[in-house]
């Protein structure tokens, strides 16, 4: 008997319920991995992610071959490829991690259709592991509807029953003699091109060394300094988690007792309630969850604005921090994160949407999940239930409470390195001398404000008032 094990955003081998029950079950294990152009080249390519998904695939291969085994690697749609390769092979069952997103559950039921067309005797079986809880998508109101608040799914979510560890398997059958494993192709030519300047390396080797110093140091400060911009004791495991090269499961398994432990698991729930929203309400994916606000919001469409934006020349010195990181690392301190979404949506009135594409075209972690639910709550239209008048941040009092020393900014925005605290969060204040003194022209080295947040915030009530 042989099974082929599909892996999707599962890329490990602990903790991995899908490859462990083809194990079970079956006496050869073919583990496989399908480049879709369909993913690679859609609307939320990325030369930045897809080249931490050819790191982590790299890294994958080295382990299975150092159990014995290899990864198949095939290109073109899965639908096509997998039953051409369960054919060679023959299989008789697929196993593979369930996922939640549109494309896909898409994707999952071409698979099916195409397994079912070839009249084979496949079987498909999908199993847990994108998330810490067992099924996601089960838990429930006591009405039995889906959550859309996240503090009764938090309730929900703690007192849920979660299954056990699996370790990773010592040994894997070998690969059937003369199947072609295929080559792993470089970003270039996949047609993609690297954007981001100095990305954390993809692979489940990095994350368990990411998650062993996590737990080790900033785990138990994690309640108090997650939001601080300057000290980063974030666990920066986010990009390991939406390719699964460490599952939450275990990640969440392995917290220490304390409070900033629990802070971080608070974290892992938050994931979980954006896939089970994604998961009921898959047209999240383009529009409002809020129907009040879908197709009456005015948004600008203004190109000029939203470039600066991107650029990090906004005139804001924390809003400016956070894009270039964003561009160096492929990464943003979630706080950070929070300003600038307030920023685009709220003080320049562009379409949250514009914020969503450009953050999955840099972001190592682009999770469709993850990055729509945070952007539809920055922006107000999402389940978050609070008026818009709290999601409207001002960047100078952002700055004062979570980088209250400048050293974020500082450090991404080497133009004010020199300029003195007390105008380092509205650095358009220097009287003249100042300026020439600290090496930085406003208007010159360093932008005016694109925007006045007073007058942008009273806009943005006024925006709001759609219904």
């Amino acid at each position: 008997m042989t099974a082929l094990v599909w892996f999707r955003r599962d890329l490990r081998l602990h903790d991995h319920p899908a490859l462990r029950a083809a194990l079970a079950r079956d006496e050869r294990v073919v583990p496989v991995f399908c480049l879709d152009e369909r993913l690679l080249r859609g609307r939320h390519s990325s030369g930045a992610r897809t080249q931490f998904l050819l790191e982590c695939l790299a890294d994958l291969d080295r382990a299975l071959r150092e159990r014995g085994s290899g990864l198949v690697l095939r290109e073109g749609p899965p639908e096509y490829e997998l039953a051409r390769l369960a054919d060679e092979v023959g299989a008789d069952s697929l196993h593979f991690t369930r996922d939640v997103t549109p494309f896909a559950r898409a994707r999952g039921a071409r698979v099916r259709e195409a397994l079912a067309a070839a009249s084979s005797e496949v079987e498909p079986c999908g199993h847990t592991g994108l998330s810490a809880v067992e099924e996601v998508g089960a838990l429930h109101t006591q009405a039995g509807k889906p959550y859309t608040i996240f503090t009764p799914f938090h309730r929900t979510w703690e007192r849920e029953p979660r299954r056990e560890l699996l370790g990773a398997p010592r040994k894997l059958p070998r690969l059937p003699s003369g199947l072609a494993k295929g080559r792993l192709p470089s970003l270039k030519a996949l047609g993609l091109q690297q954007e981001v300047q100095r990305p954390a390396r993809g692979g489940e080797r990095a994350a368990r060394e990411r998650l062993r110093e996590f737990l080790a140091k900033d785990v138990r400060d994690y309640g108090l300094g997650r939001d601080a911009l300057g000290e980063d004791s974030t666990s920066r495991l986010s990009p390991y988690l939406h390719f699964g090269c460490v599952s939450p499961r275990e990640v969440e398994a392995r917290l220490p007792p304390g409070a900033g432990a629990e802070a971080f698991r608070r974290q892992l729930c938050w994931r979980d309630f954006h896939h089970h929203v994604l998961l009921h309400f898959p047209r999240n994916a383009h529009s409002e969850f809020q129907e009040r606000y879908r197709g009456k919001l005015r948004w600008s469409r203004s190109r000029r604005n939203f470039e600066r934006w991107c650029e990090g020349q906004t005139g804001y010195p924390l809003i400016d921090a956070g894009m270039r990181q964003l561009r160096r690392e492929g990464w943003m301190h979630n706080r950070a994160r929070l300003a600038v979404g307030s920023f685009l949506t709220k003080d320049l009135g562009i379409d949250w949407r514009w914020g969503e594409r450009h953050f999955m075209r840099l972001l190592l972690d682009g999770d469709e999940a993850n990055n729509n639910g945070n952007w539809q709550w920055i922006a107000s239209v999402g389940t978050d239930p609070q008026p818009v008048f709290r999601r409207i941040y001002n960047p100078a009092r952002q700055m004062e409470t979570h980088d209250p020393d400048g050293r974020y900014v500082r450090r991404w925005v080497p133009e004010l390195a020199n300029v003195p605290e007390e105008y380092l969060r509205e650095p358009w204040r220097m009287p003249t001398t100042v300026q020439r003194e600290a090496g930085c022209l406003i208007g010159g080295d360093y932008p005016r404000p694109i925007v006045d947040h007073a007058q942008a915030r009273r806009e943005a009530l006024e925006r709001y008032r759609v219904s």
